[in-house]
């Protein structure tokens, strides 16, 4: 499992949005938010980078660290 800090993700909107564009790339993504803490966890068969590439070209960019 993957996890990232999103600082641009606040509410259910954003947790839709990420979820619509993780699923698809990968219809069997796994995601756990973290609303407070702006993070999510990823269970994916995509690497890291593609799944980074992925919450960037929706608008999401993780931080880096």
């Amino acid at each position: 499992m993957s996890s990232f800090h999103l600082p641009d993700m606040s509410c259910g909107h954003c947790v839709a949005a990420i979820t619509e564009a993780l699923k698809a790339a990968d219809p069997e993504v796994r995601l756990e938010f973290q609303r407070e803490a702006r993070t999510v966890q990823v269970q994916s068969s995509l690497d890291d980078a593609r799944l980074a590439e992925l919450l960037s070209e929706a608008g999401y960019p993780p931080a880096a660290g």
